[in-house]
Parts: structure tokens; C-alpha cells; sequence
């Protein structure tokens, strides 16, 4: 079986789907497609036709590079007032060898959400931290022996509507959902190490219209915020400043401007048109300026918000989201978080952007959550293997038949 998976990740300025196959412990990249967003207002739908065509147009860009459709997803659901609580659930090992299986690890599971059961919410996702044997305190539980299995979780729920809105559409498109998450979930599992799983830490990602901010113990998702201001609200500051259009504004960003005034030119100049159609010259220490001044508020307040969250400064607070890619941006990091503060590092090959880190970070949290139930899984049919063991003609370089780097061991 070629174990392969697809995550969606619904934002507010890209829609963006990645395909990965987990070959001998390591990470493939199959595919990638990134389409503008429409109909999609702070990660929550507002238009459900415009959302709708744009995720169609996603898809059919994996499909020409795969050769076939996808028809199974993880997805990514809205983080808007998410909460996570820590549960605990006890069960009897039932069989008579009292070795545990995969369904006394679900039955464990089960017992502890219904100690916490909230009519107004809907689970996202059981997030395990420990399981209690006779004798000993594990990870994984699986075929060990025991009388009892004990465990304790992190339960994560949003409002139902963050759920249904987003698995409505997908299948509305006839695409399944087969796991949801969240994307300060997948934030985590991109960038863990083992110093994660023995600290507090943070993530902080600066999506387009809003900066999540997650605080975690030992690896486990315990708190989250949300400022309500991202890297569009840059370009509206550049377009303001200049004149011009949304789309120039985030060429000006992403291509011309630093994230520091030492690396900014006073020399440096470059030529665009404004909204009216006037060639107009942009000095990139000038522009520079207009975005450390947004930046500089936009980590000052996520740093606020990870105050509220926790009186212990994280050891380790990863910045990640599509923005982060800017030259020299861990310098205003350090400046305004510390020096615990790390640019998250997504480094697959073919994928090396952390806009990305969401969801293909979810997908090694789908992973994991299969290995510790012992299931052997894949979204695609023996059909779609042959398709895919083919060599297809046309394939450009970023398309399966290339040989990919991996970007983490399992």
C-alpha cells in the first residue's frame, strides 16, 4: 500500500492543498496547489459560491499534476473560539490475553470526552497526552499488557457552526472529509523536536487577516488567542502609502521589501504603477519603513495576547505564516519576542514556504494518530496507486515523478 495523504487549509488570502505520501518513515511531496481566496473572510465562509469555486480550482490543479481526483481530505477548520480542556477517562481491558488493542484505546478515549460533554460544542480532535497501565505510564499503550488503561487528553472543541461550514462545502464538491483539525495543531507537529516535548513553548502564525497565537506544554496544545490583524493589513499600508493596487502592494511586500532597517537600501528603487496607471518609484528603505511599523504591532500585540495566556515565558516560541519568508525577519522577531523567538522552518523540497506548516503539519498529527492505533491507512484507491506508479508525460518539476527530500523522520 502507498500510504498518501491530502490537507486543506481554508484562509483567508490563499486556499491551499498539499499531497504528501509517508514512504519508509519519510515525507514525499506529491503535490501542492495554492489558489487566491474568495468568499472567505477571517478563515470563516462568507460567500459560499465564491469559496466553492475557488476550492474546486485547488483541487483541479492536484488532479492535473496526480492524474486523478481526490476524494478524501483532512481539513482545516476555523480556530475562532476554540478551547481545549483536559480530560480523563479510565476503561477494563476486555480480552481475555488483557493486551491492550486499538479499541480499548478508543473506548478509553470515548469515556474521557464524556466527562466533558458541551452541547453547545462539537469535538475537533482528542489530543492524547498519557496512558496509565497496571504498572507503568505511556505513550503508547498498544499491545502492552494490562487489567485497566487509564488516560489523559486534551479535548478540542469549537462552535459547531466552525465545523459544518467548512465539511458542508467539501462535500457539497464531493470531496469526503475524513479527519478535521486545527491549524495550531499542525503548527506544532511541523516544527517539534524533542526540546518541544520538554517545555512550555509558543507558535505564533501571522495569517492574513489574523495572527494565531498558541501556547503549549510539552508539545500539547493548552491555550489559544487570536489578534485580529495580519499581513494583509501590510499591503493595505503599502497600497495606502503608494496608491496602488492589493496586488502590487503584496509584490512590493513579499519581493522588494525587508523586515529591518539595516537591510533596507536607501539606494535601491524600483518602478510600479499606481492606481492611475503613473510609473511611480518605491525606495525600499522608505517601504521598508511603512511595514516594520505594521509588524512591529502586529508581533507587540501577539505578544500581548501570549501574555494573557500564560504568566511563564515559553522557552521556545516558533513565527511562522507566509510573512515570515521575509528577509531577515528573525531579526525583528528577537527584537520584539526575544531570543527565544525562531523563524519555524518548513524545508520540504518543492514546499520550502511556511505558509505551508498548517497543513502538513496535520497531516503527521493524522499520521501519529493512526500509528497509535495501530492502523494502516491511505486516501487513495489500488486504481490511484497504478496511476500514480505511471510515468505521466508533460509532468513539470514540481510534480510527482520527481525524486522529493523529506523534510522529517518519523
Amino acid at each position: 500500500m502507498r500510504h498518501v495523504y491530502t490537507c486543506i487549509d481554508i484562509g483567508s488570502s490563499n486556499i491551499k492543498v498539499v499531497v504528501c505520501e509517508l514512504y519508509r518513515g519519510r515525507y514525499n511531496l506529491l503535490a501542492v496547489s495554492t489558489v487566491k481566496s474568495k468568499g472567505i473572510k477571517k478563515g470563516l465562509i462568507n460567500d459560499i459560491i465564491d469559496a466553492k469555486n475557488c476550492i474546486k480550482q485547488a483541487f483541479n490543479e492536484i488532479e492535473a499534476m496526480l492524474g486523478f481526483k481526490i476524494k478524501q481530505v483532512i481539513a482545516i477548520i476555523p480556530s475562532y473560539y476554540a478551547e481545549f480542556n483536559i480530560i480523563k477517562g479510565e476503561t477494563t481491558v476486555t480480552n481475555e490475553e488483557k493486551i491492550v488493542t486499538a479499541d480499548d484505546i478508543v473506548n478509553v478515549l470515548q469515556a474521557a470526552m464524556k466527562s466533558h460533554f458541551d452541547i453547545t460544542k462539537e469535538m475537533v480532535t482528542i489530543i492524547p497526552i498519557d496512558f496509565t497501565l497496571d504498572n507503568e505510564t505511556t505513550k503508547e499503550p498498544l499491545r502492552k499488557k494490562s487489567n485497566t488503561l487509564k488516560a489523559r487528553a486534551v479535548l478540542a472543541t469549537t462552535p459547531k457552526k466552525n465545523i459544518y461550514s467548512v465539511v458542508n462545502l467539501l462535500n457539497s464538491i464531493g470531496i469526503e472529509v475524513v479527519d478535521i483539525s486545527l491549524g495550531c495543531i499542525g503548527d506544532i507537529n511541523t516544527f517539534r523536536d524533542e526540546k518541544i516535548d520538554e517545555c512550555i513553548s509558543a507558535v505564533i502564525n501571522i495569517g492574513a487577516e489574523k495572527t494565531e497565537v498558541s501556547l503549549y506544554n510539552k508539545g500539547i496544545i493548552v491555550k489559544h488567542g487570536i489578534v485580529n490583524m495580519g499581513s494583509n493589513n501590510v499591503n493595505h499600508d503599502i497600497a495606502y502609502m503608494y496608491n496602488t493596487n492589493l496586488e502590487i502592494a503584496n509584490e512590493l511586500k513579499e519581493h522588494f521589501a525587508q523586515a529591518t532597517r539595516t537591510s533596507a537600501s536607501l539606494n535601491e528603487i524600483i518602478e510600479v504603477k499606481n492606481k492611475e496607471e503613473k510609473i511611480i518609484k518605491v525606495n525600499q528603505y522608505e517601504l521598508s519603513e511603512v511595514v516594520i511599523s505594521r509588524l512591529d504591532e502586529i508581533l507587540t500585540l501577539a505578544n500581548q495576547e501570549l501574555n494573557k495566556l500564560t504568566s511563564h515565558k515559553p522557552e521556545i516560541i516558533y513565527v511562522t505564516g507566509g510573512i515570515t519568508n521575509m528577509t531577515n525577519f528573525s531579526q525583528i522577531c528577537r527584537e520584539k519576542l526575544g531570543k527565544c523567538a525562531i523563524i519555524g522552518n518548513v524545508n520540504l523540497i518543492g514546499l520550502r514556504n511556511n505558509k505551508f506548516s498548517s497543513a502538513i503539519g496535520n497531516i503527521i498529527y493524522f499520521i501519529n494518530k493512526l500509528k497509535l492505533k495501530g492502523k494502516d491507512y491511505s486516501m487513495i484507491s489500488n486504481e490511484e496507486v497504478e496511476i500514480l506508479s505511471t510515468p505521466r508525460k508533460n509532468a513539470n518539476d514540481s510534480m510527482l515523478g520527481k525524486v522529493f527530500g523529506y523534510f522529517f523522520g518519523e
